[in-house]
């Protein structure tokens, strides 16, 4: 049986504007793995264990980067609106807007380009390279 092909089909604009506001607003998580610590404890010249202390929270049995107290992950650099971690950023990150949540309706992607201002804009991903960031992490 084959697959129905989705209605982005014909691919997707996006370019990141470089606003922050996908690592701000509400609260939310930002999930990582043992593997993403670890290359992000690196980057900041910090053991795992030690940046687990310092920037992760348990959540359940999974692990997110803790937020500040305005609900801004805790790498956004405030002035700049840069992540300080930007070689280093989690696959949620990475991914980022091409997220199952963002793609299920032409009207989720519709809201996801109110909310992002990259969204619909600038570089036409394919439906292969989309579908490749969309299975990389489910969000």
């Amino acid at each position: 049986m084959q697959s129905e092909t989705p209605w982005y089909r014909d691919g997707l604009k996006f370019t990141c504007s470089g606003c922050g506001d996908c690592c701000s607003g509400s609260p939310g998580y930002v999930w990582v793995t043992d593997e993403e610590i670890s290359v992000m404890a690196k980057s900041l010249n910090h053991t795992a264990d030690d940046f687990e202390d310092i920037y992760v929270r348990k959540i359940g049995a999974r692990k997110s980067l803790k937020e500040l107290p305005n609900y801004d992950c805790v790498f956004l650099d405030e002035k700049t609106r840069k992540c300080e971690l930007y070689d280093a950023r989690p696959t949620q990150c990475k991914t980022w807007p091409f997220w199952e949540s963002n793609l299920r309706t032409p009207e989720d992607w519709e809201r996801t380009c109110v909310e992002c201002p990259g969204s619909g804009s600038g570089k036409l991903y394919s439906l292969d390279s989309i579908q490749k960031q969309r299975q990389a992490k489910k969000v």
